[in-house]
């Protein structure tokens, strides 16, 4: 049974790194004493010994241990014997290529549908989602393909922003964006607000936190769903 928390970010405003989830992820991964980390995806380009290091001292505040997946001689291996699965935030592009190079995609993906504990934020979010195509990072690297985990049944759209009503920028904005992406792609696909998440179990999918979430479905007027909504019961 899938198990999974699909964060839009990982820090909030004035908040430290994981702190607002950490209550939720002590449940998480209650069964886990040590979480596989991937930092593939490097925000603003930090090694992956950085990444997993900032990673490491907030769990340790719920008393789990954190290895990184760079830590390990065969990649697939440490997948598979994954206890709980995060994977963090940074660039989409990047950590997508770095999955199918080091020839874990399908792996993740089956390890994770069998009931491992996930979580996702940011990038680490997107590929929770059935291709990266609403991603908001730039395209530094091509990956082989932009499918991804396809662990819920449409897009996701982290960090999502509402227009500023007291701006004078006249440039896109994000629902034009992803209004843009449905001329082309049929799947649904969700704006994340930050400090808003997904509980994915198998045939629930709830919305988690304060905020509504930006629904878009083509050819119909986007919605905003209210937290604990069962997104399951709307597909």
């Amino acid at each position: 049974m899938k198990n999974l928390i699909i964060a839009s970010t990982s820090t909030l405003h004035n908040g430290s790194y994981l702190e607002y989830l950490l209550p939720e992820l002590e449940i998480h991964f209650k069964e886990a004493s040590t979480i596989l980390f991937i930092p593939y995806a490097r925000p603003s380009g930090i090694s992956h010994d950085e990444y997993t290091t900032k990673v490491r001292e907030a769990f340790t505040k719920i008393g789990k241990k954190v290895k990184g997946i760079h830590e390990f001689e065969n990649p697939k291996e440490a997948v598979n014997n994954a206890e709980g699965i995060f994977t963090g935030g940074g660039n989409t592009f990047l950590l997508v290529s770095e999955l199918y190079r080091n020839e874990i995609i399908d792996t993740l993906e089956k390890k994770i549908k069998n009931g491992t504990p996930y979580l996702g934020t940011s990038a680490g979010s997107n590929i929770c989602g059935l291709t990266i195509g609403t991603t908001n990072d730039m395209p530094i690297i091509y990956p082989p393909s932009f499918r991804t985990l396809g662990m819920v049944p449409f897009n996701i759209n982290p960090h999502y922003l509402d227009p500023d009503t007291n701006s004078t920028h006249m440039g896109e904005t994000r629902e034009t964006r992803i209004n843009e992406f449905h001329k082309f792609n049929p799947q649904p696909v969700i704006g994340l607000r930050e400090g808003s998440w997904l509980d994915v179990k198998e045939n629930k999918i709830i919305l988690k936190g304060n905020l509504t979430a930006r629904w878009f479905v083509v050819g119909k007027t986007p919605i905003e769903l209210e937290p604990e909504t069962n997104i399951f019961e709307i597909l």
